[in-house]
This record gives structure tokens, sequence and C-alpha cells, in this order.
């Protein structure tokens, strides 16, 4: 399914948390690029990470196993994690391999930092 439309951006927030925002198709392709962003993470208890899903169209079982990369890079040492932004699409996968109850998901950036600042 892959086409070239995908981006990755890292940048701190003044709040304190991560944003990663991830747009187009998430595949075997793309993986790598998700993967490599997260590399400029710190490695610290205290990360917090807002990954940005709400421009993704598309995310194939690469595509998966990358965001479930990102949750173990910044849960596994203590840190926190939140989708943002899913569409009904995305939540119906979610639901089908589990990641609905592995992953706190927000329907956006705005609802997900405040639930890291709760």
């Amino acid at each position: 399914m892959h086409n070239g439309n995908f981006d990755v951006t890292l940048r701190s927030h003044p709040q304190g948390y991560w944003l990663l925002v991830v747009t187009g198709e998430l595949d075997h392709h793309t993986a790598p690029r998700l993967r490599g962003a997260l590399d400029e993470l710190p490695r610290a208890a205290d990360t917090t990470l807002i990954v940005d899903i709400s421009g993704l169209n598309y995310c194939d079982s690469s595509g998966i196993a990358a965001l479930v990369t990102a949750y173990r890079r910044v849960v596994d040492p203590g840190g926190r994690l939140v989708l943002a932004g899913p569409d009904d699409e995305m939540m119906r996968l979610f639901g089908i391999v589990g990641l609905d109850e592995l992953f706190t998901i927000s329907p956006n950036v705005e609802e997900a930092a405040a639930t890291l600042s709760a």
C-alpha cells in the first residue's frame, strides 16, 4: 500500500512532554523512520510522549510493531505515552489487535496533554 506519503516529526513541548507527529502511511517501508525518531528521545523514567496519529491514514503490522516499540521505549523505563487522535478505522484496528488495552488513547493532542499533567 506504500505510496511514499509519510512524515514523522519529534519535538519537545514547553509543557514538558515530547510530541511525535506521525502522518501518512505507517508500513514496513516507513516504520524504520518512526523507530529512528524514537532514538532521539531521552532514555529516562520521566519521559512523557504524545504520539499524534490524527494524520495517519494507513497502518500495517509493521506500523503496529513500531507503535509498540515506542510504547516499550518510553513506558518500560517508567515514562508515560499517550496516543492522540486515532480515527475510527485506527481504533477498530487497535481493538482487533488489543492495543486499545495497552495504550492510553485520547481524541486529540490537547486532551492527551491534559492526561499527562493529571
